[in-house]
């Protein structure tokens, strides 16, 4: 089992993790591109949050956001990220580097392209345990690789250690990627589409995963996915974005029960439901898309697609209104 690892100490009233209006811009030839804008965010130490909402919403960016690893066309343009009381946005290169990995890990998408095709799996978890772990004795450094392994549920560990990534399975390679982002027992983890291209039983086998790696170590998760029912799988707290926005923000049994926001009810209306009739298993789609991440929005970012549109959504950017303390809602039907 893992251990717990060492904190730096934090007031208990303080987030691990806060965001406040972040805004994260790419420049291009072709103009501005908004991938978030004026997001704000509080993530205590050891809770887990899902992100969700369709593809082009700004997930990701927010999850490369914090990990400082925006594409080269990509530039913070205003807001704070905070992370055990630093400010992650006044940090240099170095100071960053060392961050990742010891404190925030993240688990990218496609764990085939995310680990290196020349090294083997061993070479690779080792890299981990020497940058960030100061082991030096390749003894060590192998027991804890293939203990590490077996963590994640690895059968034959110690064989895979010789493994290169082409001869394992999407399910194996995830899991790997898992083990080295958890090999430095990180304050945050910040799960990308952990499950994407991914078998039933496979991503079901992740899931339990991650749920037993939380209460287990005690780290705090960022999960970003497109699946409600993956988030709710994992995830207490639940943030919906819509055009680099929090659109609606609630725990998991209140968001799904209590939907407010027109865009988070189309995302529920919209999945298929096990046990349902094939008159109640009918899909009801969101009309429309997600607008251009390049468009200059005005009003209510999502008020061209909304069957329940108000005059002044088309004009008036709608603020937080929370219909319960820990609810909060960017709708201006939760108006009074």
């Amino acid at each position: 089992m893992l251990r717990l690892s060492s904190r730096m100490s934090l007031n208990v009233t303080d987030p691990l993790l806060k965001i406040d209006k972040l805004a994260a811009r790419f420049f291009t030839p072709h103009g501005v591109v908004r991938a978030v804008e004026g997001l704000s965010l509080d993530l205590a130490a050891g809770a887990s949050l899902g992100l969700v909402g369709e593809s082009g919403c700004g997930k990701s960016m927010l999850a490369l956001s914090i990990m400082g690893l925006l594409p080269p066309a990509g530039r913070i343009s205003g807001g704070s990220i905070r992370f055990e009381g630093r400010e992650l946005l006044e940090l240099d290169a170095a100071s960053l580097r060392r961050l990742r990995g010891d404190r925030i890990s993240m688990i990218f998408q496609e764990p085939m392209n995310a680990l290196n095709p020349v090294l083997t799996v061993g070479n690779q978890l080792g890299e981990v345990f020497r940058l960030h772990r100061g082991l030096k004795d390749r003894r060590a450094i192998h027991n804890e690789s293939v203990a590490m392994l077996a963590q994640v549920g690895i059968d034959a560990p110690e064989r895979r250690l010789a493994s290169y990534p082409h001869q394992l399975s999407g399910g194996m390679c995830q899991r790997v990627m898992i083990a080295m982002a958890l090999a430095c027992r990180p304050s945050l983890l910040l799960a990308d589409e952990p499950t994407t291209a991914l078998d039933v039983t496979t991503q079901a086998q992740i899931l339990d995963l991650m749920r037993e790696l939380r209460q287990t170590t005690g780290t705090a998760i960022i999960m970003v996915s497109h699946d409600l029912e993956v988030v709710a799988q994992v995830c207490e707290q639940v943030a919906v974005m819509y055009a680099g926005q929090i659109v609606e923000q609630a725990n998991c049994a209140r968001l799904f029960g209590e939907a407010a926001h027109p865009y988070t009810r189309g995302l529920i209306g919209s999945r298929p439901r096990l046990g349902a009739t094939w008159r109640e298993q009918r899909l009801q789609p969101i009309a429309g898309s997600v607008p251009p991440l390049g468009a200059e929005l005005i009003g209510c970012s999502f008020h061209k697609r909304c069957g329940l549109a108000l005059p002044r959504c088309a004009t008036e950017t709608p603020p937080a209104f929370y219909p319960e303390a820990d609810h909060l809602v960017r709708c201006w039907r939760c108006d009074g």
